[in-house]
């Protein structure tokens, strides 16, 4: 195993999964817009003992993103997994969002990571194989939450795309979708979350899974 890199190290989730993986030995990538997250994220993982890189890239920065990505497979080589788990995550009903923010929210929840799979499952493929998570939501679109409801289809939509563009060459390409705020100690609690993206990545080829729902724990 190479390692895995997470795209949107912040508390919740990202770190959740960084710490999940790097119990399994992986080396760990981490990818935010902040420092200070990715410090906090680094801490988060150190325990485990695996080798750690921090990397500041903005998902929206697809020259930033790149480099980000180029600069975690020449430390740790072609990664085993990548995770995308950026988000705007923001309440909105229709037409209470302008339309930069509508393309700001997009290009986050969606296009980030269409840009991350196109750099990275090339060569995975030629490596023989990988997997793309994405962190999805909304199992059902809410009027309330309008932008994010049209992000989280969005991935949905992508899942297939991605599956058919890279899947026959050995990359598993799924989404986690998780069904309510996440939060330790509750039905979401990211540690609890975290293990589908362990699921995901570790299912037999034949057996393959593009989503799988988290609608809470009891």
């Amino acid at each position: 195993m190479s390692g895995a890199v997470i795209i949107g190290a912040g508390p919740g989730i990202g770190q959740a999964v960084a710490r999940r993986f790097a119990r399994e030995g992986l080396a760990i990538a981490l990818i935010a817009r902040s420092g200070r997250t990715l410090l906090t994220a680094a801490e988060a993982v150190a325990p485990s003992g695996v080798p750690v890189v921090t990397l500041e890239a903005d998902s929206t920065d697809q020259d930033g993103l790149n480099a980000a990505l180029d600069e975690a497979a020449a430390a740790h080589g072609v990664p085993d997994i990548v995770v995308y788990n950026a988000a705007i995550i923001q309440a909105d009903a229709p037409g209470e969002l302008s339309v930069r923010g509508h393309m700001e929210a997009w290009a986050v929840n969606v296009v980030g990571a269409l840009n991350a799979a196109a750099h990275v499952a090339p060569a995975m493929a030629a490596h023989g194989g990988g997997t793309f998570l994405i962190t999805g939501g909304m199992p059902e679109p809410k009027p309330q939450y309008t932008s994010l409801s049209l992000g989280k289809a969005g991935v949905r939509t992508l899942v297939t795309l991605l599956d058919q563009a890279y899947g026959a060459s050995g990359v598993h390409v799924a989404s986690v979708t998780v069904a309510g705020p996440v939060a330790p100690g509750t039905a979401f609690d990211p540690d609890d979350i975290a293990e589908h993206y362990w699921h995901l990545h570790t299912q037999p080829r034949d057996r393959w899974e593009q989503e799988i729902l988290h609608a809470g724990t009891s």
